[in-house]
């Protein structure tokens, strides 16, 4: 890699990757739709644009061989057409500009939830099925974006999607946070048995895995057209692992249950309340929810480990040290 794109340099994955990237002194380029002076700092070309402009996505690319398509409407509620047309439309426009400016490596980022139904999943690899429900248009608009970018894969243009799942660490302003805005208000409960176990993934492990994805394709492409899981050394207990993150902070713990079946009524209650009186912000709680916050979901790294060479660089233990010390210390600054 000489010099690269990202898509969504300003997010909380995003910017971990340029910073990387600054790191080893790779020439990037940074599309996004609002003015980002931290990266202005580090020798960032940034480029005020949005990926649904086929035209200015192609005048940031020229140049370019390679491309990190991070950029996506993230969450969990929201417009479905606004979902659309960033994650789909968005993804359409960064391949074909892709081809038009000759760039020939493109990386994406994908979602885990794809594969999502709403039932256990333990273990399962890549060969998993797509979701025939998707329960938000989060997860369905990930998955034609997800098709469309292994479609893409071609001699003159090599693809890989990547799925890190629930990432965090320092930098997050916006799963952490709202875990702790809740549970220091009392506004969480355990849904299900509690016992379910998922993937997380620390930053600096997605970070690595992305250009770990980016190396294979610009050696070997023995990873090209595929999919990857990527998470941390082994799944955790979800309710354990929050408790244990709460008790750091002086958070009291969740111990208050609710079954699935009372949470998915109160989602899909929520869900249809909003959308008829066109609420903009996010349901406190919603099908998906309800399912993610039951179920286990975790997922074999195997793909990952032979044909890109992943192994998280930082343990779950070290990380969440790590992302103790950036709260106590403030949270607000990207590390």
């Amino acid at each position: 890699m000489e010099r690269v794109l990202v898509t969504g340099g300003g997010g909380f994955i995003g910017k971990a990757l340029v910073r990387a990237l600054a790191g080893r002194g790779v020439e990037t380029v940074v599309i996004g739709r609002n003015p980002y002076p931290d990266l202005d700092a580090l020798g960032v070309r940034c480029v005020q644009g949005d990926i649904r402009d086929r035209e200015a996505l192609e005048a940031a690319l020229r140049g370019c061989d390679t491309v990190f398509h991070v950029a996506a409407k993230a969450g969990i509620w929201g417009d479905r057409q606004e979902y659309w047309s960033i994650n789909c439309t968005g993804t359409s426009n960064v391949i074909a500009a892709c081809r038009a400016t000759g760039v020939s490596r493109l990386v994406y980022t994908s979602t885990p939830s794809v594969v999502f139904d709403g039932n256990d999943l333990e273990g399962v690899d890549e060969s998993t099925p797509y979701a025939a429900r998707p329960l938000c248009s989060y997860a369905a608009s990930k998955i034609a974006a997800e098709q469309e970018i292994l479609r893409a894969n071609h001699d003159n243009l090599r693809t890989i999607a990547l799925r890190p799942h629930l990432v965090w660490g320092p930098g997050d302003q916006h799963l952490i946070p709202r875990l702790l805005d809740r549970g220091r208000s009392g506004m969480l409960s355990i849904v299900g048995s509690g016992n379910n176990r998922v993937d997380i993934t620390y930053i600096d492990n997605v970070v690595h895995a992305h250009l770990l994805a980016a190396d294979n394709l610009h050696t070997s492409a023995s990873g090209a057209g595929q999919t990857f899981f990527i998470g941390q050394e082994q799944p955790v207990v979800l309710w354990q692992w929050i408790n244990t993150l709460f008790a750091r902070l002086n958070i009291p713990p969740v111990t208050r249950k609710v079954p699935l079946a009372v949470a998915y009524g109160a989602g899909m209650v929520l869900e249809t309340a909003y959308g008829l009186f066109g609420k903009k912000e996010e349901p406190r709680m919603t099908r998906f929810l309800a399912h993610q916050l039951a179920k286990s979901h975790w997922f074999s790294h195997r793909r990952a480990e032979a044909l890109l060479g992943y192994q998280p660089l930082v343990p779950t233990v070290t990380g969440l040290d790590r992302l103790v010390d950036w709260l106590r210390g403030g949270g607000t600054s990207q590390t």
